[in-house]
């Protein structure tokens, strides 16, 4: 019954066919957790739910946001659920009318913060952004976003791009809104000779192979990136860490609710909670660990971001990262 699709981007119209031919017991999620990382989701999901069969297609956030307004402007989307990682897109969603209200959702346990007030999304994790670095290649670990601007730091400095990472969107909007930093820290980062590249995926990539010594990037990609034998290690920066909470929300024009809530409900019960401890990602779920070697994620120190700000920014910040790394 699992039937994990995964499809490349350019085969939106054989998403969009084969959705057409779907009955209630199917549902399409879009999301831009790693195509790794949703097999074992589905594969989780549907040791408890065998009767529903999940079809993804993974991108990263702003692809599929583009990808979702392309097929809004046909007439239609095949996606029934979203479990992305940008909170900005989701409010985005919301605020177009993209999203079902789930009032009823099972929400115990989970902080009230990272619920959407109206229910139409709901955080699933709790991902940070900070500093890794090849161990091969760095004597002394940076300890700060300061550290990153040293001239001997910024040359071999990789990021993740906000026009193709939503965790990316939250971290660069979060540091612009930051009195110390703003878009003067990334004209220096540059000024040193930091690139970007696309997501995440691509700075763990480079850092791990050597081609550079320090990348921004969510932490569990690096992490499981160390456990796994790579020569890296993470930093938690010292004056905070962006934070993203990969939502997950139920598409209004879906016509498979029902399975569609089945998912949701699963994604915030404990079972789901533990698979996603398992896979690195610190836990939303109240009396749930994280995974070994984690800080306790009370201890963490949060950047103070405006999300509303984020989003009626989004645009002119992508301008402006465009303008200064290219895109």
């Amino acid at each position: 019954m699992n039937t994990l699709r995964l499809l490349p981007l350019l085969a939106g119209s054989l998403v969009a066919g084969a959705a057409a031919a779907q009955d209630a017991q199917t549902i399409t999620v879009y999301t831009s957790q790693p195509q790794d990382q949703m097999a074992g989701v589905v594969e989780a999901f549907n040791r408890d739910h065998p009767e529903i069969t999940v079809e993804i297609f993974r991108s990263g956030t702003t692809e599929l946001m583009a990808k979702l307004a392309a097929e809004f402007a046909a007439g239609q989307s095949p996606a029934d659920v979203m479990l992305i990682a940008d909170a900005v897109a989701m409010t985005q969603l919301k605020n177009e009318d993209r999203l079902l209200a789930y009032e009823d959702a099972p929400v115990a346990g989970i902080p009230e913060a990272v619920i959407d007030p109206d229910m139409t999304f709901f955080g699933t994790k709790l991902i940070t952004t900070g500093i890794i670095y090849n161990t091969n290649m760095v004597e002394q670990a940076p300890a700060s976003w300061a550290d990153l601007a040293r001239p001997e730091v910024a040359g071999s400095l990789i990021m993740p791009s906000p026009l193709y990472s939503g965790a990316a969107v939250i971290h660069v909007g979060t540091m612009t809104q930051q009195p110390e930093f703003g878009w003067e820290y990334y004209e220096t980062l540059a000024d040193g000779g930091a690139v970007a590249g696309q997501g995440n995926g691509t700075v763990v990539e480079a850092v791990a192979r050597g081609e550079k010594a320090y990348g921004i990037i969510i932490e569990y990609m690096a992490l499981n990136a160390k456990a796994k034998g790579s020569p890296v290690d993470f930093v938690f920066p010292e004056e905070g860490v962006s934070v993203i909470t990969q939502p997950v929300a139920i598409m209004k024009d879906s016509d498979a609710v029902e399975a569609a809530k089945v998912f949701v409900d699963w994604q915030l019960s404990q079972t789901a909670q533990e698979q996603s401890v398992a896979q690195g990602y610190f836990p939303i779920l109240e009396g749930v660990a994280p995974p070994e070697g984690y800080p306790d994620p009370a201890s963490l120190k949060i950047l103070p971001a405006d999300l509303a700000t984020m989003l009626s920014e989004d645009r002119a910040n992508k301008e402006a990262f465009a303008e200064i790394y290219g895109g």
